[in-house]
């Protein structure tokens, strides 16, 4: 299916030119007069971009933005702007505008900020909080969960969201991520000033630093106007850099000079701007492995990692599946007009088994799938994707359900007889998950101890020389030998 942009401007050339251009790309087009029209348009048949000029008639492109973030803050909205409005456009921005581009602009330049904004849509970057809700509206940006690591992640956003100190968030994809930051940035005292996001993965490498930090005009081809970066507008907010693993290293150093000084130059200028802006970072890569391939700055790493947030897997914290599940409900149900009510024990069943590789957004993505073709006022197990109910069952195996481990050994011999007791694909399933497990606590011991191989093996209870063969086999690098 077709990325549907809505296209807003009182110029009706302007229009009929944008429409050409977009369908000719592959774009399903709708075009409107007005912001209010433009609104009508949005109810009736949806759109995953909105591009809109400033200045209508009857509904202005600033006032139609702020009711689109309202209403539906998952669809990116860009802002175009005659020449000397640049101060209306970085208004629009702080106002949780895509982007803007300015009049006259080059069409090859649209096309790609409008393919970003689609890429950005499609990911469900749908955690945007707006800066105005609407009285009375439901609000589903709350990070969902109460067991004991969501417990502990609210008092680690309590404890520092209002600090000036840059946040590294760790995790797999679809684990919440933007949340977080989204959380960090509205329980702070900059909650009324701008929340400024970019995907640094989603952008070419040619173009990461004129996003970051903007350009002057003439700095490049194409470059008809100045315009701000993402530093500059988030200038006395907070800036949330997504996916920073995939910054490109000859970026990396000049994004860490941003980051220490507290100023930087527009490419193509000459002037130091100087700007005040809490920075939170996010990504789903192993950032230590990434400095060990030396694909990632190692100074950089630990001027980002000042307040380290790891998310857990959904996998790890099944006990919340039944609160996100009727989070998801009602938030689908507002937003596609349904009504169901319950969700059937025997379909709940199937989705605290399941083992959800692709995390919260999976199961918001099927719960919404699953909700949409629904014709009743439940959802059963049959209701479910095929592929969901067929996936093989596999228990959870937690860190506290290991055996202890003993000098010189990984495994008691109580858990080896009852591994080897197991059937064939039972047995490959559990050494799978203990091996896992394994893994895991001795990359979070080597953390802990920063390499120390024989302060871990003390913190693990194994011997120096059964740690380095876990290590060699895991891939784990050793840091230091003491």
């Amino acid at each position: 299916m077709a990325d549907r942009v809505l296209v807003v401007d009182d110029e009706p050339n302007l229009r009929r030119v944008l429409s050409a251009t977009l369908q000719r790309e592959g774009y399903e087009v709708t075009l409107c007069a007005d912001g209010e029209e433009a609104l009508v348009a949005l109810e009736r048949d949806g759109a995953d971009v909105i591009v809109t000029d400033l200045v209508m008639p009857k509904l202005d492109g600033l006032s139609l933005l702020r009711k689109v973030v309202q209403r539906r803050p998952d669809v990116p909205v860009i802002v175009i702007t005659a020449h000397g409005r640049i101060d209306s456009a970085v208004e629009a921005m702080k106002a949780g505008a895509f982007d803007f581009v300015a009049k006259p602009f080059e069409q090859a330049e649209l096309k790609r900020i409008i393919a970003k904004a689609a890429a950005q849509s499609e990911l469900n970057a749908k955690n945007v909080i707006p800066s105005e809700a609407r009285e009375g509206a439901p609000r589903f940006t709350e990070i969902v969960g109460r067991g004991q690591q969501m417990q502990e992640l609210a008092l680690v956003i309590a404890k520092v969201a209002d600090a000036p100190s840059t946040v590294l968030i760790t995790g797999e994809s679809g684990t919440g991520k933007e949340l977080v930051a989204t959380a960090l940035h509205e329980q702070s005292s900059r909650s009324s000033r701008p929340f400024i996001k970019i995907n640094c993965a989603a952008i070419p490498r040619d173009l990461v630093e004129a996003e970051l930090f903007g350009f002057e005009k003439g700095a490049f081809t194409g470059a008809i106007n100045a315009k701000p970066g993402r530093f500059e507008l988030a200038d006395g907010g907070t800036l949330f850099l997504d996916e920073i693993g995939d910054i490109p290293t000859e970026m990396q150093v000049k994004l860490l000079r941003a980051i220490q000084e507290s100023e930087f130059e527009r490419v193509g200028g000459i002037r130091s701007i100087k700007v005040q802006v809490r920075l939170v970072a996010a990504t789903s890569r192993d950032l230590t492995r990434e400095i060990a391939a030396g694909r990632f700055r190692e100074d950089l790493y630990y001027r980002l990692n000042v307040v380290p947030i790891i998310l857990p897997p959904l996998r790890e914290r099944r006990e919340d599946i039944a609160l996100l599940v009727e989070h998801f409900r009602q938030k689908y149900n507002a937003r596609l007009g349904k009504a169901v009510e319950a969700i059937e024990d025997d379909a709940l069943a199937a989705l605290s088994a399941y083992a959800w590789p692709g995390n919260i957004r999976e199961l918001e993505n099927i719960l919404e799938r699953t909700i949409l073709f629904s014709d009743g006022r439940t959802i059963r197990a049959q209701d479910l994707p095929a592929s969901l109910r067929a996936a093989p069952v596999r228990a959870p195996v937690s860190p506290s359900s290991l055996p202890a481990l003993g000098a010189g050994e990984t495994h008691s011999g109580d858990a080896l007889n009852a591994l080897n007791a197991a059937p064939g694909p039972l047995k490959e399933i559990v050494k799978e998950q203990v091996q896992a497990i394994e893994k895991e606590l001795i990359a979070r011991a080597l953390e802990v101890t920063q390499g120390n191989v024989t302060r871990t093996a003390k913190i693990l209870k194994i011997s120096r020389k059964s740690l380095q063969m876990k290590m060699k086999e895991f891939g784990l690098r050793e840091e230091e030998s003491v």
